[in-house]
């Protein structure tokens, strides 16, 4: 992948945007945005001034011209620290982040979260199943209530009565969750079974919080 898809990818990550978002504020056509994260092509000077004001970045960053400040760029921007000016938001039971585990819906307790960033409630995690994501056993992940992510965003996923923190790939006849540590396999559902999967909201940040 083009440093250029993977910065795109990292700004579309850090300012909470979907691919959809980014269209609609560029007028660059979802597709074109499409083939740029899959480092099929890179923007022009024109769209990629437009893509650059957008994402709050300039034209040299994006295309690699500037460095990162930092070697590794988490896709969920890490730990919100230190914390900018803060609302407290409900910690709703804790979420699996290896084997499911019963999701209780009872708020325990309520966490900082900012402001200037969409957070509808947090989850306390448990399991290791998402440490290469960034996600540790403990941690505080923010989440943002929506029914649907794009593929290869990080969700609340909750399966019947259970719930899980997984990567979301959607196809015609089925939904694999997707964990990311290679310990464990993919949850893949047919048929029916997608009847009983049900997204609680996309992942915005985390904190370590243990």
């Amino acid at each position: 992948m083009s440093v250029f898809a993977q910065r795109l990818e990292e700004l579309l990550a850090q300012n909470d945007m979907t691919a959809a978002e980014l269209s609609r504020k560029t007028g660059i056509p979802e597709s074109a945005i499409s083939n740029y994260r899959a480092g099929k092509y890179e923007a022009k000077q024109r769209r990629l001034e437009q893509l650059s004001k957008a994402l709050h970045t300039t034209p040299a960053y994006l295309m690699g011209w500037e460095p990162a400040e930092t070697d590794s760029s988490p896709e969920i921007p890490p730990g919100f620290i230190p914390l900018p000016e803060t609302r407290k938001v409900p910690l709703v039971g804790r979420i699996a982040c290896g084997t499911p585990i019963t999701a209780e819906e009872n708020i325990e307790d309520y966490v900082d979260a900012p402001k200037d960033r969409r957070v509808d409630f947090a989850l306390l995690c448990e399991g290791d199943s998402m440490i290469d994501a960034g996600i540790d056993d403990g941690d505080i992940v923010y989440i943002r209530k929506q029914p649907d992510v794009e593929n290869g965003q990080i969700a609340a996923v909750r399966i019947g009565e259970e719930a899980t923190l997984k990567r979301v790939y959607k196809e015609a006849d089925r939904v694999v969750l997707m964990p990311a540590n290679s310990a464990y396999l993919p949850l893949t559902y047919v048929g029916e079974q997608i009847n009983a999967i049900a997204i609680e909201g996309r992942a915005v940040g985390w904190t370590h919080w243990i």
